[in-house]
């Protein structure tokens, strides 16, 4: 079977692992089947879709991989690492204290927003579209999720924050909700948007009554 064209154009140092150049015959199907989890569904597309976008045999593609469930399995991995790598990448190259650390997540969300090939968290994505009782997705889900959480409270812990634990998930809140409305309506403002309310959110951990505890009624005279 000859090969077919790249599904999306290569990038090595992008955010997707589909689009980086595979470096053997696994991988050849996993930049298929991530191209095409992440932009027609895990469900819908079949096997013998995969086969056909990879230019691969199937006894190759099980040779690799037991079930489309761990290729699944494996693909998730791949994008949660290639994202991960391209976002705390530019995440590193952010100056100036905590606060502004943090509200510059926004602004690298809104360059993922306006690529042309975002096609949304595979994970969210995975998450929304597979059987409720599918741990393997969801444990993959929640150990990315921990990677970006775990940078989250180290900002908040450098802010001084009353709650890192809350303020870490509040903010992953916005992320998630900044993603699932800029893939819905194709409008990367929408990291403005979670930006500006970030800001806020931040400013409001900072007021007088979130740093100082209540002080106890004075005994009656």
């Amino acid at each position: 079977m000859k090969d077919t064209p790249s599904l999306c154009p290569i990038d090595p140092t992008g955010w997707s692992f589909a689009a980086r150049p595979p470096r053997n015959a696994r991988e050849k199907i996993m930049s298929a089947a991530s191209f095409l989890f992440c932009n027609h569904g895990f469900a819908a597309t079949g096997i013998d879709t995969i086969l056909a976008h990879a230019g691969t045999a199937k006894a190759t593609l099980y040779h690799h991989f037991k079930s489309k469930e761990d290729l699944i399995s494996a693909v998730l991995e791949a994008e949660g690492a290639t994202w991960r790598e391209w976002f705390f990448g530019h995440m590193a190259e952010k100056e100036g204290p905590a606060r502004d650390r943090t509200l510059a997540v926004f602004d690298v969300l809104q360059d993922w927003f306006a690529d042309p090939g975002f096609y949304g968290c595979p994970f969210i994505n995975a998450v929304a579209e597979m059987d409720s009782g599918n741990d393997a997705v969801r444990r993959a889900a929640d150990a990315h999720k921990d990677h970006l959480l775990t940078w989250l409270k180290a900002q908040a812990i450098e802010m001084k924050v009353p709650d890192v634990k809350e303020c870490a998930r509040s903010l992953a809140v916005l992320i998630d909700g900044a993603i699932v409305a800029a893939q819905h309506a194709r409008d990367p403002s929408f990291a403005g948007t979670a930006r500006h309310m970030a800001g806020l959110y931040l400013d409001s951990l900072q007021a007088p009554s979130f740093r100082q505890p209540p002080q106890p009624p004075a005994p009656p005279s």
